[in-house]
């Protein structure tokens, strides 16, 4: 994902920063702990879409 792209994205739930986790594709936020996937090369930023991270899956800080 482009690096600028990254920089305007923000978390819909908390207005967080949002990080890249390239191995499955999603946009991680810590503080919600919620994982948005990235399909096609577009993030799919709606909180229904997003998935519950469990503790071991939280990138470290």
């Amino acid at each position: 994902m482009e690096t600028r792209l990254l920089e305007i994205l923000v978390c819909p739930v908390c207005k967080g920063r949002l990080q890249v986790n390239a191995a499955r594709t999603e946009l991680i936020c810590r503080a919600d702990r919620l994982a948005f996937p990235i399909r096609d090369g577009i993030p799919v930023m709606l909180e229904p879409q997003a998935r519950l991270l469990a503790d071991t899956e939280l990138p470290a800080a």
